[in-house]
């Protein structure tokens, strides 16, 4: 499944920044997303591991850890990330169409196509989707394989990034902040990880669901980030022209254009792979919303899909002429929430619910008694001072915090999610054990 979901065209946007945006050669990009990538990969895998273990949904497991109110406020945040994910995917999906046949579809006729065809599995259902992923993956590698072998012929020019690159703390202000956006593509994954496996038996080995699931992520998107950064260093003025004028979506149609109506009929299936990442945004945003509590629980899935499907749609519509600092600010925001969430459940599942603990495991029955789960005063606070961390740490476009710049060179260097993380990660054990001792749970 991980495989089919990120072998797609919005996978390839994230690696087009490289260059253009943060002025790295092909080398130090492909080197910053294999080293962020595994750091996040990992996080994401132990995620997953908890889905047979206990049976729930990702959003719910955060109730062990941050409680009732702590777990709705993760959901929150997890649904605007999944509507952040879908508005990529269908711009991007958009782009895509309207270059097969430049001049005949508007963008925004190609956006509501995408999404439109985004929400018919989701209606269908969990079991639905895991067929689709389970075969998608195979002709969609293949032509990732192609747009290798295309560009290649094209000619990739490494050299010839390296005259134009930044030297000493630009450069690593350059690494930082594109390593911000690496991880959190990886790791925006985080917080629906283990939705689609609570079904496997309890008994299924943790090592394994790790094993698997890190293999899943790490291999495609570090083979389909790096092509995006391998596309945009082909110094052929068609090329750059192609991209300037089209986005991701441009370069790619310009990349195939050897190939004429064979060409026209692979981008098509590149549009349509938004799909597969679209249906996994879509379903886990409705059961996020669920996730809030009783009263949206209540309410049937398939409304809120809709309301889903409307809201990213719309987006995309009107922010369609952004779609580069849309995709930069969102996913380096994403990887700052997700970093201290993960934090959290990790060092609640290892150091409160070991064996041996002072909880010793998970009361499974509890998930939806906000009387016996933990109050979460320890989960939201350490969230508030990862919040805090990541204020200092963060580089964007609008907002620079202070240990930014003096890490960074002109622009600063995004150090948001490495600060959140360790911000929540000294201050969640001890208040936890607070919490623990005068509440007992």
């Amino acid at each position: 499944m991980w495989w089919s979901v990120n072998t797609v065209l919005t996978t390839i946007s994230i690696g087009v920044l490289a260059q253009p945006v943060f002025g790295l050669s092909l080398p130090v990009a492909a080197a910053t997303i294999l080293c962020f990538g595994a750091i996040a990969t990992s996080l994401v895998s132990f995620i997953a591991t908890l889905g047979p273990k206990t049976g729930l949904r990702t959003m719910i497991i955060t109730r062990f850890s941050s409680g009732y109110v702590g777990g709705a406020i993760y959901s929150v945040l997890n649904i605007l990330t999944e509507l952040g994910f879908a508005v990529l995917c269908v711009v991007l999906g958009g782009q895509a169409l309207v270059a097969v046949n430049p001049g005949t579809l508007p963008l925004g006729a190609g956006i509501v196509i995408v999404g439109v065809l985004s929400l018919i599995p989701c209606f269908i259902g969990y079991d639905m989707i895991h067929k689709a992923e389970r075969y998608a993956w195979i002709p969609l590698t293949i032509v990732m394989i192609f747009l290798w072998a295309l560009g290649s012929k094209a000619g990739f020019d490494v050299s010839g990034e390296r005259i134009h690159q930044e030297t000493g703390r630009a450069l690593s202000a350059s690494v930082l902040s594109f390593g911000g956006i690496v991880f959190g593509s990886f790791n925006g994954w985080a917080a629906l990880a283990a939705d689609y496996n609570c079904r496997m038996p309890a008994k299924t080995s943790a090592w394994k669901i790790f094993g698997m699931t890190f293999i899943g992520l790490y291999l495609p998107i570090c083979m389909v980030e790096i092509l995006g950064a391998a596309l945009t260093s082909i110094s052929d003025p068609a090329y750059t022209a192609a991209y300037t004028d089209g986005g991701t979506g441009g370069l790619v149609a310009q990349v195939l254009k050897p190939w004429k109506g064979g060409g026209k009929f692979v981008l098509v299936i590149l549009a349509l792979s938004n799909l597969m990442n679209n249906i996994v945004n879509t379903y886990s945003a409705g059961l996020s919303i669920q996730a809030l509590g009783r009263p949206f629980a209540m309410v049937p899935r398939f409304f809120w899909t809709l309301v889903c499907f409307a809201a990213y749609t719309i987006a995309g519509v009107v922010g369609r002429a952004h779609f580069s600092e849309i995709l930069t600010n969102f996913l380096s925001i994403l990887g700052y929430w997700t970093a201290w969430f993960v934090v959290v459940v990790l060092e609640e599942h290892f150091i409160f619910r070991r064996k041996g603990g002072r909880l010793g495991g998970y009361n499974l029955d509890d998930w939806d008694s906000p009387s016996r789960l933990p109050m979460g005063i320890a989960g939201v606070l350490a969230g508030c001072f990862g919040v805090a961390g990541a204020v200092v740490g963060m580089a964007e476009v609008w907002y620079t915090g202070p240990l930014a710049k003096k890490a960074g060179a002109e622009f600063g260097a995004d150090l948001g999610f490495e600060l959140g993380a360790a911000f929540a990660a000294v201050t969640y054990p001890p208040l936890r054990w607070l919490e623990i001792h005068f509440t007992g749970r």
